[in-house]
């Protein structure tokens, strides 16, 4: 019998699992969005109506499926909304502690066949998937950012997932108008395995003096043909986000290549987080930004 998603759950309102909410509703799925911060839920439901506006000036939906996306989404404080959904996505933050303590209060609520899906960006799947009662029905399903925009959802098996399970996952990630690739379980999967030793040494670049923030940016735009520099793109991502993936690549393989730059920690240690708090390696209390260094 063929696995059906109809309802989906998702934890945490933050920027990724309020965009996750935005794609899903958009495709006709009844959704509901959980958060503990009910001033986080207020802030998604603002976001999400400003973006599916923005769409909707770009002529990219019709006004119609703005209010039909809005209506499709339930917002709550409670774990008790994910009873009766078919599949649920944890979008908390790249804490692997937060995730645990998560799943321990989510699983038991859940219905058996329910599938757990986790948005995290550089985890271990398989070490996830062993902190719940169903690590065959759990898999990662790595959504970018910004999510309404941003087209490929990595999905990667951990070494219990079903394959049924996948399947129905890559069946939906289609639904939802995005386009997936399969990753294996290795620390940051592909895109960020990539991306963030990148954005790492752009970091070195400029703790070393070689080039400013700016002359480090735009050499990438037009060297590279980047559409955003290393240091703005770090900056959109969080700071916190780039110093968590890079340090699972470098605890992950063991390869000091992956060593966070001092001055990421130290951005980090500051609370300058990037965009999200005004400030990173931009100051964003102007407008253009202003590099900090």
């Amino acid at each position: 019998m063929a696995i059906q998603i109809k309802k989906i759950g998702i934890v945490g309102a933050g920027l990724m699992g309020n965009g996750i909410a935005h794609v899903c509703g958009l495709a006709g799925f009844d959704v509901y969005l959980m958060d503990v911060n009910p001033d986080h839920l207020q802030w998604a439901r603002d976001n999400i109506d400003s973006n599916l506006s923005r769409q909707v000036g770009r002529n990219k939906i019709s006004d119609s499926e703005r209010e039909a996306a809005l209506a499709h989404i339930v917002t709550g404080t409670k774990m008790d909304g994910f009873k009766d959904c078919d599949l649920v996505i944890e979008a908390v933050s790249e804490d692997e502690e937060l995730k645990k303590q998560v799943y321990a209060a989510l699983c038991p609520l859940l219905r058996e066949d329910a599938i757990l899906a986790t948005n995290t960006s550089s985890i271990s799947i398989t070490r996830l998937a062993a902190q719940t009662d169903r690590p065959g029905r759990f898999l990662g399903m790595h959504f970018m950012n910004p999510v309404p925009m941003m087209v490929l959802v990595e999905l990667i098996r951990g070494i219990a997932t079903e394959p049924e399970i996948f399947d129905a996952v890559r069946e939906l990630t289609q639904a939802l108008g995005k386009k997936s690739v399969s990753a294996e379980d290795f620390p940051a999967f592909i895109v960020n395995r990539i991306l963030l030793p990148m954005i790492n040494e752009a970091v070195y670049t400029l703790y070393e003096g070689v080039g400013t923030v700016a002359a480090i940016d735009e050499a990438m735009r037009l060297g590279a043909n980047h559409p955003m520099g290393p240091l703005e793109l770090a900056d959109f991502i969080g700071l916190d986000t780039c110093l968590a993936v890079i340090s699972q690549l470098h605890d992950g393989l063991a390869d000091s290549k992956y060593r966070p730059c001092p001055l990421l920690v130290k951005y980090v240690e500051a609370g300058w987080l990037g965009k999200k708090a005004g400030r990173g390696f931009y100051d964003y209390s102007s407008d253009p930004p202003v590099p900090t260094r």
